[in-house]
């Protein structure tokens, strides 16, 4: 881009267009960037920050927590709980919402993130992420769990941070996608894209194949004739591409298109999927249909769930438009 144009500056002239971003909410996002570089630097220290490896505890999941898992929590909410733009904030690795302390003011909007992304990968060097989703606190005195629970369409904000051979920042707040690269030497985030776009069809799609014997129907049939290529239905062939960490590969189907499936299985029939409506599902249907992608559950647009607990999973496909669009059509002929 021929203007170095920083994270600060375009939060800035998002917030002059008449409407469109509260001051506190350009503030709360430049906190979760700054918190996003914290995180970044600890990541990038690996084994010699002594960061590396597990802890001894669960997290509400009943996952193993990294270190880094639990650092990553404790900066996000250092970084946010005294700016006074926060009511409350929930996080994939604890159990409950977390409340601003009353030393602190209290604001009108509720942060929800998962602290690290992929974070069985940290040990292995591979891409990970923090991601992110603001809403608008309900009016009423005090928080309460139920205040989280608002579907994905009712999103102000929402993002996310990978972690790899650069550190790169992709926010909406309902205009479009936008991604920032994390310079270094000046210590911002510089804007490197806008108005990102997946394309309607691709020929790539991301899954974790070695999954297919427990997948239902609908997902074995999407996968099979992809992989029949030239001489099966669809006609054209399809690559294979799966990192393992969701921002990773969300993030390459934001760059250059591709489909995402992390569908229901049979090992777990009482659950409807693996990943977390609010804190990953959520975020990256947003940010994927500001793009104009699509995200479903199979069955429904996620954005438009009705979360029924701060934990809940769901079944994600995600990505090129007209890919999902058949995904979707699939699950309704089954």
């Amino acid at each position: 881009m021929n203007k170095r144009i920083s994270l600060t500056r375009y939060l800035v002239e998002q917030q002059r267009m008449e409407g469109h971003i509260p001051a506190q909410l350009r503030l709360l996002l430049e906190v979760v960037a700054r918190a996003c570089k914290r995180i970044s630097l600890t990541v990038n220290k690996g084994a010699l920050g002594g960061v590396l490896g597990s802890t001894e505890s669960e997290n509400i999941q009943g996952e193993m927590q990294k270190k880094l898992d639990i650092i990553a929590n404790e900066v996000l909410i250092e970084a946010n709980e005294w700016g006074g733009h926060l009511a409350a904030m929930a996080s994939e690795e604890m159990d409950g919402i977390y409340i601003v302390p009353n030393r602190y003011p209290q604001g009108e909007y509720l942060l929800m993130f998962d602290p690290l992304d992929g974070s069985s990968n940290i040990d292995v060097n591979v891409s990970i992420g923090t991601i992110f989703s603001v809403l608008v606190k309900p009016d009423g005195q005090g928080v309460l769990e139920q205040d989280f629970l608002q579907p994905g369409h009712q999103q102000v904000a929402a993002g996310y941070c990978v972690f790899g051979p650069q550190t790169t920042l992709v926010l909406t707040v309902g205009d479009g996608v936008a991604m920032f690269t994390l310079d270094r030497e000046q210590g911002s985030f510089i804007l490197t894209a806008e108005n990102m776009r997946v394309p309607a069809d691709t020929q790539e799609f991301a899954v974790n194949m070695s999954n297919q014997r427990h997948w239902d129907t609908p997902v074995k049939r999407y996968i099979d004739e992809c992989l029949q290529g030239t001489t099966g239905p669809r006609g054209k062939d399809f690559n294979m591409r799966w990192v393992g960490s969701m921002v990773a590969d969300v993030h390459r189907i934001l760059t250059r298109g591709g489909v995402f499936l992390y569908p229901w299985d049979k090992r777990e029939p009482e659950k409807p999927g693996k990943l977390r409506l609010m804190y990953e599902a959520n975020p990256m249907a947003w940010l994927i249909e500001q793009a104009g992608g699509a995200a479903s559950t199979g069955k429904q647009r996620i954005l438009d769930l009705q979360p029924g607990k701060l934990h809940e999973r769901v079944s994600v496909f995600l990505g090129s438009k007209n890919e999902v669009e058949r995904i979707a059509r699939y699950h309704g002929e089954a």
